[in-house]
C-alpha cells in the first residue's frame, strides 16, 4: 500500500522549470551569440577585397601573356608608375638607375616601340608565362590598399627560355572603375643577373 502510494506520488512530481528548457531553444541560442555572427561578416568583406585584388593581379598576368599592353596600361590610374628597382635597396625611383620607372605615357611609348612593324626586338617570335601567387593584403586605409605577392614568368625567345622572379609590391587605389594601380614595385630575385639582351616589356 506505502509502495503504491510513493509511485502515484512520484507520477504527480511537478516537471523540469519551463525556464532551464527555453534556454535550450534555437531562438535563445541565437540572441545568445551575436558576436560570432559580427566576426563572420567582417571575414566576409574582407575575403571578398582579397578576391577582387587576386583577380586584378591575375588580369595583369593574363593581359602581358597575352600581349595586350594597351589594356595592361589601361589597369593603372591616372597617375601611376611602374617601377623595377635595379636594387633591392632603392626606396625611390625618382633621381636613381632603375630598370624601369615609367608613368603611363612612357609605358605608351614602350607599347609603341615594340609593336612596330620593324621592330627587329620582337623577332622571330616570342612569348611569355606568368604565374602570380601568395597574394597578401598588407595595409589598408582609406581607398588605397598596399598589396604584397609573389611571381614568376618563364620567356621564351629565339630558340631559349629565361626565367625571372621576385615580388610585386602594388599600392592599389579604389576608383570608379574599381581598383587601380598607383604604384607597382618589381623586385625581382635576379635583378643583378647579366642577361644576353635587355627586358624589352614589363615583367
Amino acid at each position: 500500500m506505502a509502495r503504491a502510494k510513493a509511485k502515484k506520488a512520484k507520477a504527480k512530481a511537478p516537471k523540469a522549470p519551463a525556464k532551464r528548457a527555453a534556454a535550450r531553444t534555437p531562438a535563445r541560442r541565437a540572441v545568445a551569440r551575436p558576436a560570432p555572427a559580427r566576426r563572420a561578416a567582417a571575414a566576409g568583406n574582407g575575403a571578398a577585397t582579397l578576391r577582387e585584388v587576386e583577380q586584378l593581379l591575375y588580369r595583369q598576368a593574363e593581359l602581358l601573356d597575352r600581349r595586350q599592353w594597351a589594356d595592361f596600361i589601361e589597369l593603372f590610374d591616372r597617375d601611376g608608375v611602374y617601377w623595377m628597382p635595379a636594387s633591392p635597396e632603392q626606396t625611390t625611383g625618382e633621381g636613381v638607375p632603375s630598370i624601369f620607372y615609367e608613368d603611363r605615357d612612357m609605358m605608351r611609348v614602350r607599347m609603341k616601340r615594340v609593336t612596330h612593324p620593324h621592330a627587329w626586338s620582337q623577332a622571330p617570335d616570342w612569348g611569355t608565362n606568368h604565374v602570380v601567387s601568395n597574394v597578401m593584403i598588407e595595409r589598408e586605409g582609406g581607398n588605397e590598399l598596399t598589396v604584397r605577392s609573389r611571381f614568376h614568368m618563364m620567356e621564351f625567345r629565339r630558340d631559349a627560355s629565361r626565367h625571372f622572379a621576385g615580388s610585386y609590391i602594388h599600392t592599389l587605389r579604389k576608383t570608379k572603375e574599381g581598383w587601380r594601380i598607383k604604384l607597382q614595385r618589381v623586385d625581382m630575385v635576379n635583378s643583378q643577373g647579366a642577361y644576353d639582351y635587355v627586358i624589352q616589356v614589363w615583367v
